[in-house]
């Protein structure tokens, strides 16, 4: 019956998986995310043009025309170099805005001398945006292992469906030729009829069995088709569409058989990375609690007629400062205490996800040895089964047997063919287990 049927191998489902799937692309989309943030917060170091021009006309006069353009330059420190050009006119004009005809040009610095110089606003949205690209492939790591994870746990438990179901197909067969032959031998006066009922019943309970697992079966292969894409588009398998056997080990040997590798797992760099971008904002935060003090200075160039250039003088500038401080720093105290907190929190969730894993990898690395253990048990009490199995059909066969006592070593031999089944897929499934706790799964 398995002439006409297309084995899907774990390699080819796994390959349609990271090619297709929606998640998988999904995760792809982090990455072109963090190099959007990144590109957004170097856009704060862009230079600034800006210009405005103000005129007023009225009663036949010029009452003043005003023009200002400026030229920003912001760096990384709290400096800017800021350079501009005005020109001038009218019959009411501010006298500390006149400008001869050529107007007047100005080229300077603008220094945050307090809060500002080292740690601002600039630096620090660029260095979380590097943080936030480490953190994008963290997150992308984690998205494909559990896609992986998920996938691979699907196509398991097909496997266990589909080939418990030869087997149940099998006990259909044994109990329909030994409620045929129990009928024969009734009608020969060998048995009697409470035997051929009996022998019914069993027939009738392995239809049920193979029914429930019919059900199971049909579950396990749509949960495997959530699985597989195609063009954008879901695709179901087809009726004669098998797994492979359920024998074959397609997990690569763990290299690494402790939780060394934990330095490197996704969900702790995440983490890791979640707890420096929170710490350089905590740094901005601490920077708040300085007092402003920006200086501005300007020397200025006019221009003449005999020269298109601009002439420089030590005795012509502009220059300033602004200062402000907060009396209390209520604000600012306040959001210093709740960035400590948040910094506490993570690193908390770190060491108890650390914990998890560690627990989660040693437990899984037990349960690997005692699993396989119980299959080589079951390997040889299986072998045993078919020896009892088939001697109590000779048995029964001359008459010194009975049907329940045959049912009852068919049911250890069904039994046991079953729970080999099981053991191999509880095997495969706790080595993918381990490989995904400890880092090992992609």
């Amino acid at each position: 019956g398995q002439s006409d049927s297309l084995v899907l191998t774990y390699q080819d489902y796994l390959k349609n998986i990271i090619e297709y799937h929606p998640i998988s692309q999904k995760a792809d989309l982090k990455l072109k995310l963090a190099e959007a943030e990144l590109l957004g917060a170097k856009g704060i170091l862009d230079p600034v043009v800006s210009s405005d021009w103000n005129q007023k006309n009225f009663d036949d006069k010029l009452y003043y025309r005003q023009f200002r353009a400026k030229l920003q330059l912001p760096t990384r420190l709290g400096i800017d170099v800021v350079g501009g050009y005005e020109n001038t006119d009218g019959v009411f004009l501010n006298p500390e805005d006149n400008t001869d005809n050529f107007g007047l040009w100005n080229v300077g610095v603008e220094v945050n001398v307090l809060q500002g110089l080292i740690v601002n606003e600039r630096r620090t949205a660029i260095q979380q945006a590097k943080v936030f690209q480490e953190l994008a492939l963290n997150e992308q790591q984690i998205i494909l292992n559990d896609l992986v994870y998920n996938a691979s746990s699907a196509y398991l438990i097909w496997q266990h469906y589909y080939y418990s179901e030869i087997v149940l197909r099998e006990n259909i067969s044994i109990a329909s030729i030994y409620s045929d032959n129990t009928k024969q031998s009734f009608l020969s006066g060998e048995k009697t009829a409470m035997d051929t009922l009996e022998a019914y019943i069993l027939y009738q309970d392995a239809i049920s069995f193979l029914q429930k697992n019919e059900l199971g079966l049909i579950k396990s292969r749509q949960q495997v088709e959530n699985f597989l894409w195609f063009d954008e588009q879901p695709i179901t398998l087809q009726q004669t569409t098998i797994p492979e056997d359920y024998k074959n080990q397609f997990f690569a040997t763990p290299t690494n058989l402790s939780d060394a590798g934990l330095a490197n797992h996704p969900i702790i760099l995440a983490a890791l990375n979640k707890l420096s971008y929170y710490e350089i904002e905590q740094r901005l935060k601490r920077e708040k609690l300085k007092p402003k003090l920006k200086l501005k200075y300007n020397p200025l160039l006019a221009t003449s007629d005999n020269s298109v250039r601009p002439s420089f003088s030590l005795n012509d500038y502009k220059w300033g400062f602004d200062f402000s401080m907060p009396l209390l720093l209520r604000s600012e105290r306040a959001n210093v205490q709740r960035g400590e907190v948040k910094v506490e929190e993570i690193k908390l969730d770190i060491q108890n996800k650390r914990n998890e894993l560690q627990n989660k990898i040693e437990s899984s690395r037990q349960q690997r040895i005692v699993l396989q253990e119980q299959a080589t048990l079951l390997d040889q009490n299986l072998e045993n089964y078919k020896r009892l199995l088939d001697g109590e059909n000779e048995k029964f066969n001359y008459g010194e047997s009975s049907v329940f006592l045959l049912n009852k070593r068919q049911e250890k031999y069904i039994d046991g063919q079953l729970k080999i089944i099981e053991i191999y897929i509880k095997q495969q499934l706790e080595l993918l287990n381990f490989l995904y706790y400890s880092n090992q799964l992609i």
